[in-house]
């Protein structure tokens, strides 16, 4: 009998296993998909995963651009507001990356696609320069299969078949020919992951798999049939498309503009506006399904249970809202993005958080669920409380930065801090949200979010 139950607590007693984690980084996707309620966007593959999971509909981002987003990400600290950031970084590494920290701790780490700034982890002249890694000692395998783009850089900014942007104004800003997913770039580098499962599946360690969907990246290419669905779609107006008036952080869309439009600005044509965001939309279907394959490979090779699986979007983009058409704003189209976690510990699956979480706490929620320590020298906190609980409060802001200034977001205002001083403030208690600058009318609101701000080093 003693044996037994000595038996039977030593069985009791047996340390979970470890579990993996996947990490998909999409680039350039607002909240635009059916499951945060965009009715008329199909997400189905997304859709069924967010069921798994906990959907945050206020999740920011700390940057509105790739490069500065992607480091708070792999960093879990707040850092330097360009594309350049990691690779600065690489010069004088203080602590380790996420994904390093896993790698220390037994995980094999590997990396497909855009998952730092430079798709496949590298610098020089194409992006393919071994010499100039982005992220030292963090991956085992970082990888960007360029196929028919001929190198990472051309991949990057690909459309079909493999044409190449050299000059921006020689290449149309959207596209969708008939074929198969591979004649974009995301098709061949998702062709890339799943062979990398396999490569996983077999190894007796844990893994820490990181794979960056590029669309919907500009230009905007996707497969015909993902833009079969929005042909004759009817889209809802879009909010607020007037500039706004003031001193704020609008911009002229310059990366958008810079593009073949065939002459045609979507701030004065209705018409070529709609057919933009059908594109964009496609775009989005088209990542949506390479979303699909990943997940159908993890399931088949029986790893689903035991992987956490993270998606996020790397920050959020203008559809004409504000008369602006990309990101680089400190408005909320700019900087709120999806996030998804699906993870044993998610209690209520398939059910919305309105906590407002950041980018910056997805390392630390990562160790929490891998068991694994979590370094002191990171800026966020663990959401795992809002795994079990979607409406489980969380600090209550989210702060962001660039060039221009920082901005702070709470549950019913924005503010926004100029680096030379002046002050935007929107409340989104009111119906005109980010439309009108109340800073000088409400004074003390202003400045109790301003010491908030000014008490958080970014730096």
């Amino acid at each position: 009998m003693i044996k037994l139950l000595t038996s039977l607590f030593l069985i009791g007693a047996a340390p979970a296993k470890t579990p993996n984690v996947l990490l998909i980084c999409i680039d350039d996707l607002r909240p635009e998909l059916n499951c945060y309620g965009v009715d008329y966007i199909k997400s189905p593959h997304i859709d069924t995963l967010a069921a798994k999971g906990r959907i945050f509909s206020r999740h920011y981002v700390q940057a509105p651009t790739c490069g500065a987003s992607r480091y708070t990400l792999l960093t879990g600290q707040y850092g330097p507001g360009g594309n350049g950031a990691l690779f600065a970084r690489a010069k004088n590494i203080k602590h380790p990356s996420l994904p390093a920290h896993f790698r220390r701790n037994g995980y094999t780490t590997v990396s497909v696609g855009k998952v730092s700034h430079h798709p496949g982890g590298r610098g020089g002249s194409d992006w393919d320069d071994n010499t100039k890694i982005e992220m030292p000692e963090s991956w085992d395998r970082h990888l960007l299969p360029a196929g028919k783009w001929q190198h990472p850089r051309g991949w990057m900014h690909g459309l079909a078949n493999g044409e190449i942007r050299k000059n921006a104004k020689d290449m149309d800003l959207f596209q969708a020919l008939e074929g198969g997913d591979e004649i974009y770039p995301d098709g061949i580098a998702v062709d890339e992951t799943l062979k990398q499962l396999d490569l996983v599946a077999a190894d007796k360690k844990p893994f820490f798999l990181a794979t960056g969907i590029l669309r919907p990246h500009l230009p905007f290419g996707a497969p015909a049939k993902y833009l079969k669905p929005y042909k004759s779609a009817k889209l809802p107006k879009t909010p607020h498309p007037e500039k706004p008036e003031g001193k704020t952080t609008w911009h002229g869309s310059g990366e958008f503009m810079k593009y073949n439009r065939w002459g045609k600005n979507p701030n004065t044509d209705a018409a070529f506006a709609l057919e933009v965001r059908k594109h964009y939309a496609a775009c989005v279907t088209y990542a949506d399904a390479q979303v699909g394959r990943i997940i159908k490979k993890l399931t088949e090779l029986d790893l689903a249970e035991n992987t956490i699986i993270v998606v996020w979007g790397d920050h959020g983009w203008h559809l004409g809202e504000h008369a602006i058409w990309g990101k680089h704003a400190l408005f909320e189209e700019s900087l709120r993005s999806p996030l998804i976690i699906v993870a044993p510990e998610v209690e209520k699956a398939g059910d919305i958080s309105p906590s407002i979480v950041e980018t910056i706490d997805l390392f630390p929620t990562l160790c929490e669920l891998s068991g694994l320590e979590k370094p002191d020298y990171l800026h966020g906190v663990s959401l795992l409380p809002q795994l079990k609980d979607p409406f489980a409060e969380s600090k209550g802001y989210a702060i962001s930065y660039h060039g221009k200034g920082r901005t702070i977001r709470t549950k019913t205002h924005r503010l926004i801090a100029h680096t030379k001083g002046h002050l935007e403030l929107y409340d989104h208690l009111s119906a005109e949200g980010e439309t009108k600058n109340v800073a000088a009318i409400d004074k003390e609101t202003a400045q109790a979010l301003l010491a908030k701000l000014r008490s958080k080093n970014t730096k």
